[in-house]
């Protein structure tokens, strides 16, 4: 039977790809503009599937549920670990007093260069265009790395497993260091400890100047109270730009590596600038990156050798006809759990936080008899 394919189907196919993901990033830029960037994992999950289903717009629907197949482990792994990072900081005591010494030692003097930065460069009263590059790189935290895992599963999945096995392996990194040494940043150390001069944390101001107060305040929201306030080392921001950098230089011709390997640059320089980290946590986090992937690659070969021994190999091959059956409902009901875990941690810090605002302030004199104990006078 004769092929009846033509070039003018691949025209047609390409207009309605256009058309498709023309209307995905109107959506998603409204979306964002009105409500907030999705930083919940079934949103973001749902958001990327919608992204490939334009992308292959025409396809069967059994072909697009590949992705769920595929992406409900990573979204149950990183679910869980969104929550479990929320829980980090319960009763920690932060560590400060050495980030801010090194921060001092590598400028030399009693200065910070979060200080000096701001003092150069951050006015109270005016947003600049460079504030708005600040919020655009800082954002690009939360889109660099999934943008980059879709395209990858489209192009390549042997590549996307290799991609996701790093991304989940820092990710756990870094959550373990949170619960080992918990660490606050520099607006931390002025707002809550008071043991350094003012801070100003100004992460999302740049979108003022193109009227995205939406799109900055329910992100601010999300870092109140979704994030965890003490886990600043490592820096997971830009350990993850350097990460999406490193994972694709191979691949990609010597003279573009500096334009690459700028913007895990850009990136430190930002969290520095804004009060977000201090300058060993960005440093801490490329170590990291380093670290995973040579963990990463050492266990992929080492599990290439078990695979195929007679040992080995039958006890995998039952292991993974089980997983087949059960996989769907295990990782539903783990992403489900997380999703319910995250809501009720963020309900509970802005309880926290609002019965902190209400609270009266014993330390002035106007509201000191609110502090005094209620109950009969002592004899």
């Amino acid at each position: 039977m004769l092929d009846q394919h033509t070039p003018r189907d691949d025209q047609r196919h390409l207009q309605h790809r256009v058309l498709a993901f023309g209307a995905y990033i109107l959506a998603f830029a409204l979306f964002w503009r009105f409500i907030g960037l999705p930083t919940d994992i079934i949103a973001a999950l749902g958001w990327l599937w919608l992204a490939t289903i334009c992308w292959r717009i025409g396809r069967p629907f059994r072909d697009h549920l590949a992705f769920l197949r595929d992406w409900l482990p990573v979204a149950a792994v990183l679910s869980i670990y969104d929550v479990s990072r929320g829980f980090a900081d319960n009763g920690a005591q932060p560590h400060l007093h050495e980030m801010i010494r090194f921060d001092r030692w590598l400028i030399g003097g009693n200065d910070l260069p979060t200080h000096w930065m701001q003092r150069a460069f951050y006015d109270p009263d005016v947003v600049h265009w460079w504030d708005l590059v600040v919020s655009a790189i800082y954002f690009s935290h939360f889109i660099a790395t999934p943008v980059a895992a879709v395209v990858l599963w489209l192009r390549s999945r042997q590549r996307w497993v290799r991609f996701t096995r790093r991304w989940i392996a820092l990710s756990i990194a870094g959550l373990s260091t949170y619960f080992l040494f918990p660490a606050a940043p520099p607006w931390w150390a002025d707002e809550r400890a008071q043991v350094i001069d003012p801070v100003a944390r100004i992460s999302t101001r740049g979108w003022d100047l193109i009227g995205m107060r939406t799109a900055g305040h329910l992100l601010n929201v999300a870092q109140q109270n979704l994030s965890n306030e003490v886990a600043a080392m490592p820096s997971l921001h830009s350990a993850f730009a350097l990460f999406v950098v490193a994972f694709f230089l191979p691949t990609v011709r010597r003279r573009w590596w500096p334009l690459l390997l700028s913007y895990p640059a850009a990136m430190a320089v930002v969290l520095v600038y804004s009060g977000e980290h201090w300058v060993i946590d960005a440093l801490v986090g490329f170590v990291y990156v380093g670290l995973v992937f040579i963990g990463v690659a050492a266990l992929e070969a080492a599990w290439a050798r078990w695979r195929t021994s007679p040992l080995v190999g039958p006890v995998v091959d039952s292991a993974r006809q089980a997983w087949a059956r059960w996989r769907t409902v295990v990782l539903l009901f783990l992403v489900t759990a997380g999703h319910r875990a995250r809501q009720a941690l963020a309900r509970r810090r802005t309880e926290r936080t609002d019965r902190a605002a209400t609270e009266p302030d014993c330390d002035t004199e106007a509201e000191a008899d609110e502090c005094e104990p209620v109950g009969p006078p002592a004899r």
